[in-house]
C-alpha cells in the first residue's frame, strides 16, 4: 500500500469515526461542522474512481457507528442469530455508505472539470443525496447531518423554510469552505502565489450569519408569544403522557395482560386530573382493541371514569376481499364518555419489522426474524378532533398522530399540519432499540419536525423517551429510558402555516436541480476536452 493511499484511508476513517459522535447519545454536535473536512482532504487530487471507494469507506464506518443498534433490535428482540444480525447491519450500512461514496465521487469529478465550483457545489450534492435516501427503497432518512444540530436552536430555525435539509446544507457548506481554505493554505505553503478561494468561504460566512440572525428572530418571536402577558388559555392545552415501561417479552404474553392493564390504569390516574388529553404509547393495549369486547369496555370505562379523552395505540384487524386477514398499526381516540372519535392508521411501515418487502423473494426472512408482522399501510393523513370542555363552552382542537418510524419522514409529518393539525402527537415503542443510542437519536429527530411546522409535539414511548417539544424546538421535558414514568405539560396550539408545511421539500428539490446543472456542465466540459484531445 502506497503512503498516499494509506493517508487517504486514515483521513476517510477519521470522518467516519467522527460522524457518530455528532449525534445522540454522544451529542457532540459541534463536530458536525468539521466532520467532512478529513474526507475532503482524502479525496483532494484523487481520481473519481478512487474517491468513490474512499467515500464509501468513510460512509460505512460512519453508519456502522450510528446504526449499530440494528444488531440489538434484530438479535435481542427479533431473535435473529447474532452473526446474521451483524450481517444485516453490515448490509444496511454498506448501502448507506454508498451515499457518501457518490458524494465523494461527484466532488472529485467536479474538481477535475470545474475546480472553482467544486466546493461551492458540495452542499447541493449532499442535500440531493439526503433527499434520495429519504425516498429510495422505502426510505431511511436516519441520522441526516442536519439532525446533529437539534440542540443548537438558532441554527435549526431555518427548517421552517427548508426542512432539515437546509440545516444539512449549511453544515456541509461550512465543512466544504473549511476544507477548501485548508487545502489552499497547504498549496500556498508549497507553491506561493495561488489566489484565495473566495467563493465557498464567503457563501459559508453569509449563510451562517443569515441563519443565526433568522434563528434568533424566530426564537424571540416564539418567546414573545409564550409570555404570560400574551398567553391565551384557549391557545394551550394540558396533555398527560404515560410511559409504562412494559418489557417487550411480556408485551403480548396473555399471562401478563392483567398486569399490563392495571399498570395503565394506575398511571392514567396520576395524569388524568386537569389533562385535556391522556396519551398511551404505540400498541399499548395487549390485545386487539376492536376484537376483545370485555377488555375494550375496560379501556372505555377508564376514559369515562376520569372524564378525559384517551389516545392509545392498538392493532386493528381487517380482511382483504378474498378473506385473508391483515393488520393495521392504529391509534384510537376515545372521548371522555368512552366513544371512539377517530382512528389513524400508520402509513409508513417499518420494512422487515411490520412487513417484508418483495415477499415472494424474501419470504425466508420470516423464519429468521421472530415477530415480523403482516401489516398493511394506511392511506390517509387523518387529522383528529379533540374535544376541549363541554356544553356551550366546549370547543375542538385538531391534531395529528404519527406512529413510531413515521416521525423521521419530514414530508409525511407536514401533511398533517397542512391539513389543519394544530399540534402533533407521536406514539412509539422504542423497546426494540434496547439501551442503545437509537432511542435518543429517534427523539432528537422530533425536534426538527416541530420546527419545520411550528407545532408543539407530545411524545409517548413505551420505554422512553417520552416528552414535549415546543414549536421552536425547545425540549420542555424528556423522560429517562427504561423507567416507568408519567409527565404532564401544557403545550401551545395554533394555526401557523410555515413555508415548509405548505410547500414541502421545495428547497431540497431545488438542490437536486442545481446539482444536475453542475453535473451537466461538468459532463459537457468533459466531452469538449475529450474531443479536443482527439483533434
Amino acid at each position: 500500500m502506497s503512503d498516499g493511499l494509506a493517508r487517504q484511508i486514515m483521513l476517510a476513517g477519521a470522518s467516519g469515526l467522527l460522524y457518530p459522535l455528532c449525534f445522540p447519545d454522544f451529542d457532540v454536535g459541534a463536530l458536525a461542522w468539521i466532520v467532512l473536512v478529513p474526507l475532503h482532504f482524502a479525496i483532494a487530487g484523487a481520481h473519481p474512481r478512487r474517491a468513490f471507494w474512499i467515500g464509501w469507506l468513510a460512509g460505512l464506518i460512519a453508519f456502522v457507528g450510528t446504526m449499530f443498534w440494528v444488531v440489538t433490535a434484530m438479535h435481542l428482540y427479533g431473535k435473529m442469530p447474532l452473526l446474521a444480525s451483524y450481517a444485516v447491519m453490515l448490509l444496511l450500512t454498506t448501502y448507506l455508505g454508498l451515499y457518501v461514496a457518490f458524494y465523494a465521487l461527484a466532488i472529485a469529478w467536479l474538481r477535475n472539470r470545474l475546480f472553482a465550483f467544486a466546493f461551492f457545489a458540495a452542499p447541493f450534492i449532499w442535500v440531493s443525496l439526503e433527499l434520495l435516501r429519504t425516498y429510495l427503497l422505502s426510505g431511511l432518512p436516519w441520522a441526516l447531518l442536519g439532525y446533529s444540530q437539534y440542540k443548537w436552536l438558532p441554527a435549526i430555525q431555518i427548517a421552517d423554510l427548508t426542512g432539515v435539509y437546509g440545516v444539512s446544507f449549511l453544515v456541509v457548506l461550512v465543512n466544504a469552505a473549511l476544507a477548501e481554505v485548508g487545502l489552499w493554505a497547504l498549496g500556498r505553503f508549497r507553491q506561493p502565489g495561488s489566489p484565495f478561494p473566495w467563493m465557498s468561504p464567503t457563501a459559508a460566512t453569509l449563510g451562517m450569519v443569515m441563519t443565526l440572525l433568522y434563528g434568533q428572530a424566530q426564537l424571540n418571536a416564539g418567546a414573545d408569544a409564550a409570555s404570560p402577558s400574551r398567553r391565551d388559555s384557549n391557545r394551550s392545552i394540558s396533555i398527560g403522557l404515560v410511559q409504562p415501561d412494559i418489557d417487550q417479552a411480556q408485551k403480548w404474553d396473555a399471562a401478563f395482560r392483567r398486569e399490563t392493564l392495571d399498570r395503565f390504569a394506575r398511571l392514567t390516574a396520576q395524569v388524568a386530573e386537569g389533562s385535556d388529553l391522556v396519551v398511551w404509547p404505540e400498541a399499548a393495549t395487549p390485545f386487539l382493541f376492536e376484537r376483545e369486547p370485555s377488555y375494550r369496555l375496560e379501556v372505555m370505562a377508564l376514559a369515562r371514569a376520569y372524564n378525559v379523552p384517551l389516545l392509545f395505540g392498538s392493532p386493528a384487524l381487517r380482511h382483504f376481499p378474498n378473506g385473508r386477514p391483515y393488520l393495521l398499526n392504529s391509534a384510537y381516540l376515545l372521548s371522555p364518555d368512552g366513544v371512539i372519535l377517530g382512528r389513524y392508521d400508520k402509513r409508513h411501515l417499518v420494512p422487515f419489522g411490520e412487513y417484508i418487502p418483495l415477499r415472494p423473494v424474501l419470504s425466508f426472512l420470516e423464519k429468521l426474524v421472530e415477530g415480523i408482522g403482516d401489516f398493511e399501510a394506511g392511506t390517509v393523513p387523518t387529522v383528529l378532533d379533540l374535544p376541549i370542555g363541554s356544553g356551550a363552552d366546549g370547543t375542538t382542537v385538531k391534531f395529528g398522530v404519527v406512529i413510531c418510524y413515521e416521525v423521521i419522514f419530514p414530508d409525511l409529518v407536514r401533511e398533517f399540519v397542512a391539513n389543519g393539525a394544530q399540534f402533533m402527537v407521536t406514539i412509539t415503542n422504542d423497546a426494540w432499540f434496547g439501551k442503545s443510542a437509537a432511542a435518543f437519536q429517534h427523539f432528537g429527530m422530533v425536534v426538527l419536525r416541530a420546527v419545520e411546522n411550528r407545532v408543539a409535539f407530545s411524545r409517548s414511548a413505551n420505554t422512553g423517551i417520552s416528552g414535549f417539544i415546543d414549536p421552536q424546538g425547545r425540549i420542555l421535558h424528556a423522560t429517562p429510558i427504561f423507567t416507568e414514568a408519567v409527565v404532564t405539560s401544557r403545550i401551545p396550539v395554533g394555526r401557523v402555516r410555515t413555508f415548509y408545511s405548505q410547500q414541502g421539500d421545495v428547497f431540497a428539490y431545488g438542490c437536486v436541480i442545481i446539482t444536475a446543472l453542475f453535473l451537466l456542465t461538468c459532463s459537457v466540459r468533459s466531452r469538449r476536452v475529450a474531443m479536443g484531445e482527439r483533434r
